[in-house]
């Protein structure tokens, strides 16, 4: 049967019946993970995570619509990847007013910018966007930074690591290859002391700093690990959905 809550699924029918109160937009990449991970990788996480936190939302009777994901991100740092598909921040602001302008003009004032990727960055740009739409609750929010990934692995690194290839693992197995085949992982640390720190930021070049695309080991991973994962990052963005939805944007704070 078709999933009301995720608008790629649904119908006309349904949705003229409904009157929905948050959208939620799943926002990923096309890019190499590693050598044993496939290039939707953030694609399949948003996509799973946000379906299953539609669903939760949903069966507590709040009218939440998971739009579909889009599958290209920034990717500036990869330019010399093969088929790492980028797309520019300024074409990215460009489709959010597109889609916002529809969400606007039909009554749907909640959006949530559900972003599964590192490399997308929207709150400068929602930040413009909200003065252009005064009426519109713009959320962004980042799956990957919900939790201390040590509460759930053994090794750190953010891409195609144990956290992130565990999930996968979970998710779609028969997509990723025998770990024996994935590159360890390590990444080149910068020489000044600052960027170590966190502190100062420059974009990382990936064929510089690691041989495999991935940074951190993902030779521990297990599906067990990211099914545990899984479950607690899908309540709780379920939760969050139900809370944007009953909340009056207009009387947001205590």
């Amino acid at each position: 049967m078709p999933r009301p809550y995720l608008l790629a699924e649904t119908n006309w029918k349904a949705v003229k019946a409904t009157n929905f109160e948050v959208a939620v937009l799943p926002w990923a990449a096309t890019e190499a993970h590693n050598y044993h991970l496939p290039y939707a990788t953030d694609i399949i996480e948003g996509e799973a995570i946000a379906a299953e936190a539609g669903r939760i939302a949903w069966e507590a009777d709040e009218k939440v619509i998971i739009l579909p994901c889009i599958p290209f991100g920034v990717n500036t740092g990869q330019t010399d990847i093969t088929l790492d598909m980028n797309l520019m921040p300024s074409t990215q602001l460009a489709i959010l007013r597109d889609l916002i302008t529809v969400l606007n003009r039909q009554g749907i004032k909640k959006l949530v910018v559900f972003n599964s990727h590192g490399g997308n960055s929207f709150r400068t740009m929602l930040r413009e966007l909200g003065v252009e739409f005064p009426d519109m609750l713009l959320v962004e929010t980042n799956w990957f930074k919900t939790f201390d990934r040590y509460d759930y692995v053994e090794e750190g690194g953010d891409h195609a690591c144990e956290l992130e290839t565990s999930l996968v693992l979970h998710l779609r197995p028969d997509l990723v290859l025998p770990l024996d085949q994935a590159g360890d992982g390590a990444e080149r640390q910068p020489r000044i002391k600052a960027f170590k720190e966190g502190w100062v930021w420059r974009e990382r070049p990936w064929s510089t700093i690691t041989e495999s695309t991935g940074t951190g080991d993902p030779r521990k991973s297990t599906a067990e690990k990211g099914k545990r994962f899984f479950k607690d990052v899908t309540e709780k963005f379920g939760q969050l959905f139900i809370d944007l939805a009953r909340t009056d944007k207009e009387d947001f704070y205590e």
